[in-house]
């Protein structure tokens, strides 16, 4: 059953400007008139990667929607790539996860890319005929990069790339992914250890593997791709050797964290009012469950959380928006934003007792790809130790200070290169 769609929330009036309320309720009816009816086809092939999705998307551009209006891209910020994710998990969060997936990589070509790169890529980003993945994550090391084994040496002409990258965001849609590998013998800092790669799909040693199904985002691909003496030339370095590290943990920073809390929050929403919805409806003595003081008491607790995750993820965006330091607000949005997600979603599966068991109800869809928030981008204690060491004032603020657990605080670091695709107002739409 379709769910109403609510104006903006007016506790998020102080981040959206009429472009952005615009942009706010064309992704709501795109997600009612174009992503629910796709959901019960993809739910019932979990082992089908869906390409639809990811078409209908790029015709309306919005992979492009951080890129600068110079190379084509909506040029509209991180409060509207925060709404279209948002708006999108709140009807699956599988069309939600294609989107958010291929603007991490985005962000590592726009804050690390040459001229010639960003000149000969981000238009075919921003028109969507270019999909990209990162890819940097592997079977055995999870996220521990320091532990990384794929690795690339140069050969007098091309670097020579090997090794496997798992649970790589639209592994089986994208056309170039962004491969962080090691290029320095083993003991080298992680800091100076890796070095990132543009790869094409289409290369001779690129094998993505079959898609088999996980337990929640079904419809949306996230697998396993190997590498085996792939030749990339020297020109498909992305940023400086040996900066590898601090391309994926921007990325994963400024991007990846902010989308997963988008992503995170739609799911959220969707069971707040799945569950709203269902006790009100459900008979119970001569009323129905809504009426019961114990029920209320829940259901206005997964409420408060549903806000408090909303404003901490839109405080944060809106704050790299202008410029500012976020770092901690970032992790914070992501962290406990699936905290408040998952208790919310606990609460909502209790709720409707033995019919949360039942796959004909929606509810049941929405806590599995609640699951898959918690772990990428780093998880829950990752998250919580880093917000230690900020209040401890562990984090260097220099490249050459980056030490191997990551301590730098990258909006600061890369503000210049965050700030041209700030706001437009006039392209956000």
């Amino acid at each position: 059953m379709p769910m109403p769609m609510p104006t903006t929330p007016a506790t998020l009036d102080r981040f959206l400007t009429p472009s952005h309320q615009a942009l706010w309720a064309d992704a709501d009816a795109f997600a009612q008139e174009q992503v629910l009816p796709l959901v019960e086809r993809m739910e019932s092939a979990p082992s089908r990667v869906d390409r639809k999705l990811a078409r209908l998307m790029a015709n309306r551009r919005w992979f492009g929607v951080t890129v600068p209006a110079a190379f084509g891209g909506m040029q509209a910020g991180h409060v509207a790539k925060t709404i279209l994710i948002h708006r999108l998990a709140r009807v699956s969060g599988a069309a939600a996860a294609i989107l958010q997936a291929s603007l991490i990589p985005v962000a590592a070509l726009l804050h690390f890319g040459n001229s010639d790169q960003r000149t000969a890529l981000l238009p075919s980003v921003a028109d969507g005929s270019m999909l990209m993945s990162i890819a940097v994550t592997e079977p055995d090391q999870g996220g521990h990069i320091g532990g990384m084994k794929a690795s690339a040496e140069w050969d007098g002409t091309a670097w020579v790339l090997s090794g496997t990258k798992a649970h790589v965001g639209n592994s089986h849609i994208a056309d170039l992914h962004v491969v962080v590998a090691r290029t320095a013998p083993h003991g080298t800092r992680t800091s100076q250890a890796l070095t990132a790669f543009l790869v094409r799909t289409d290369q001779r040693g690129v094998h993505v593997h079959r898609h088999t199904s996980k337990l929640g985002l079904h419809g949306f691909g996230f697998g396993l791709i190997s590498f085996d003496r792939v030749r990339i030339p020297s020109e498909n370095v992305l940023g400086e050797e040996g900066q590898g590290f601090a391309v994926a943990q921007s990325s994963s920073v400024l991007y990846g964290r902010p989308n997963l809390a988008a992503v995170s929050l739609g799911l959220h929403e969707s069971a707040v009012a799945l569950t709203a919805q269902y006790i009100s409806a459900r008979p119970r003595s001569k009323g129905t469950l809504a009426d019961l003081g114990v029920v209320r008491d829940r259901l206005g607790q997964m409420s408060a959380r549903e806000i408090m995750a909303r404003i901490l993820a839109y405080h944060a965006v809106d704050m790299l928006d202008r410029g500012l330091p976020c770092d901690m607000e970032l992790i914070t949005a992501k962290g406990i934003g699936h905290e408040l997600a998952s208790d919310t979603g606990t609460d909502a599966m209790e709720l409707h007792g033995a019919n949360a068991l039942d796959d004909s109800y929606p509810l049941q869809r929405v806590w599995r790809d609640m699951q898959t928030t918690y772990a990428p981008a780093g998880t829950g204690e990752v998250q919580r130790i880093r917000l230690a060491e900020g209040l401890l004032q562990e984090h260097r603020r220099s490249p050459e200070q980056t030490d191997d657990s990551g301590r730098i605080a990258w909006s600061v670091l890369l503000a210049d290169r965050i700030r041209p695709a700030r706001l437009d107002p006039a392209a956000a739409v």
